[in-house]
Parts: structure tokens; C-alpha cells; sequence
């Protein structure tokens, strides 16, 4: 072999087949080693160190520290301050006490309401100064069966305005407007005959609401009764539950508004002591009229 054809071999560049390993003296710089927990050359590192300082810088600043301290500070005294006005408004923890209740008491309840002539102890009980719940006690009012009832009162009305084909959502509305706002002014009488009588009774809104609110209970049996045995049995039905809610009334009313004479046992004498049994009287008796003018329409 000559010298030119050595010098050509010599030369020619080095080719590798497919397949076959490559060689170890030649480094490949695809990735960056940071198996010995070394950071990252280039523009990744770069990029990394300010994210990470503004970071740090935030968490250490003592003014960053004090704003969040400040800013929770009166979010928990706005909370506060809600809390106690609308309690004062709305008493959500003296509500929870009227709903109360559980299956047993509401059946109990019921038949209170539909037959209280039988009924013999009408005294709520307490325990250390303070009534039980209605739970425990089926002398004690709630609003359980008063919301109940109301709401079931306008479903029925519905059923019996639809039954004549005078159903629509206007008049359905119009029945409920109504019904709530009698109520109220109910409400509101009594309060204003208490306060000009000048009865010194433990008798609050609440318990007034709950009491005006257990017609509703002789109100959707009546209608219903003349649903299914007509007028004849909406009058029968309606009269029963008009005499019942009427007693259980007296009874009721009697223990809070006579209080005094009756805690004494004795009879009710003087001009104070008649006109307190005169507002009893006047309230169980405005029952049975506003049984019978919300519903005397809805059976025909």
C-alpha cells in the first residue's frame, strides 16, 4: 500500500453502526446532572432564585405579619357584632328551644288540640327556673306544629281551590298573604290588650305566635272534612275543632294571664283581675272567627 492510500485511511472519519453502544470517551450533555443535589446551570437557575427570594422576603416581613394578624382580628369582631344584633332581633337560640320536638310530642300534641277535654294537668314544667323542652313537656308551646301547619293549611287550600277549578298561583299567593297577615295583627292585639291591661305575665311574642298558630291544625281538618263529605261535613268538623281549640285556649291562657289568682287559688274578684279574665276569654274566642273566615271559602 502506498503512502497517499495510508494517508486517506488514515483520515476517514469514524462511522457507528446502528445498534451499537456508544463509546464511553465521548460524554453526552442531554441533561444536567443533579444527582449530587447541585443546582441547575443556565437560565432555569436564573429564573428559580428571585421566585423563591420574594418568598422568603414575604413571609419574614414583620409588617406582612401584623396586617394578617390585624385583618383576622376584625373579621372575628365583625362577626361578633352581626352575631349579638341579629340575635337581638331574631333570638336564634331562644328558637331552637320551640323546635324542640319529636314524633311522640307532635301526636301527643295533636290530640290535644282536636280533644283537650280529657286533659287534666296544664302546668308547664320547669327545671332549675327554666322550662323544659317541648319534647318533654306537651304543656309547653313550640312552632313546629304552627309552621307545620300553616304551610300544610295553604297546600290544602290549593287542593280545595283546584278541586273547583279556581286554582292559580295568584290567588293561591293572595290566600297565603292573607292568612300571615291576620296573624300578625292577631299577634300584635294581644300584645298591645297585655301591655294596657297591664299583665304581668312571662308570655313572650314567641309563645304567642305558637299559640295563635295551632288553629291552623282545626282549620286544614275542616277543610278537608268538606272536601270529602261537603258542607255539611265542613260545618260539623269545623264547629268541633272551633270548641276544642276554644277550651284548649282557656286552659292554656288562664295559667299565664291569671297567673296570680291562680296560683293562689282563688277566685278572680276586682276590676284588674276581670279584665285579665275578659282578654282570656277575648283571644280564646278569636280563634273560631278566623277558623272560620279562612276557610268558609274554600268548600262549596
Amino acid at each position: 500500500m502506498d503512502y497517499s492510500t495510508q494517508s486517506e485511511f488514515r483520515h476517514q472519519p469514524k462511522v457507528r453502526m446502528r445498534g451499537t453502544p456508544m463509546d464511553s470517551s465521548e460524554p453526552s450533555l442531554l441533561f444536567d446532572d443533579t444527582s449530587t443535589g447541585g443546582q441547575p446551570s443556565g437560565h432555569g437557575r436564573q429564573d428559580k432564585a428571585p421566585l423563591g427570594y420574594a418568598g422568603q422576603t414575604l413571609l419574614s416581613d414583620p409588617m406582612s405579619n401584623l396586617a394578617m394578624a390585624y385583618g383576622s382580628s376584625l373579621a372575628s369582631q365583625g362577626k361578633e357584632m352581626v352575631d349579638k344584633n341579629l340575635d337581638r332581633f331574631i333570638p336564634i337560640s331562644k328558637l331552637k328551644y320551640y323546635f324542640a320536638v319529636d314524633t311522640v310530642y307532635v301526636g301527643k300534641k295533636l290530640g290535644l288540640l282536636v280533644f283537650p277535654y280529657m286533659h287534666e294537668n296544664w302546668e308547664v314544667s320547669y327545671q332549675q327556673d327554666t322550662p323544659v323542652a317541648p319534647r318533654f313537656d306537651i304543656n309547653a308551646p313550640d312552632l313546629y306544629i304552627p309552621a307545620m301547619g300553616f304551610i300544610t293549611y295553604i297546600l290544602v287550600a290549593g287542593l280545595a281551590l283546584g278541586t273547583q277549578n279556581r286554582f292559580s298561583p295568584e290567588i293561591l299567593g293572595m290566600q297565603a298573604s292573607s292568612a300571615l297577615v291576620w296573624l300578625i295583627i292577631e299577634v300584635l292585639a294581644t300584645l298591645l290588650s297585655l301591655y294596657l291591661v297591664t299583665v304581668n305575665t312571662d308570655l313572650t311574642t314567641i309563645d304567642l305566635v305558637a299559640f295563635a298558630g295551632y288553629k291552623y291544625v282545626g282549620m286544614i281538618i275542616g277543610v278537608l272534612a268538606g272536601l270529602l263529605f261537603g258542607k255539611m261535613g265542613y260545618y260539623l268538623t269545623l264547629l268541633w275543632c272551633c270548641a276544642s281549640i276554644f277550651v284548649f285556649m282557656i286552659r292554656t291562657l288562664r295559667l299565664k294571664i291569671l297567673s296570680e289568682a291562680a296560683a293562689e287559688g282563688v277566685l278572680v274578684r276586682g276590676a284588674k283581675n276581670q279584665l285579665r279574665m275578659y282578654l282570656t276569654m277575648a283571644i280564646a274566642a278569636a280563634q273560631p272567627v278566623f277558623m272560620y273566615w279562612l276557610t268558609f271559602h274554600l268548600v262549596r
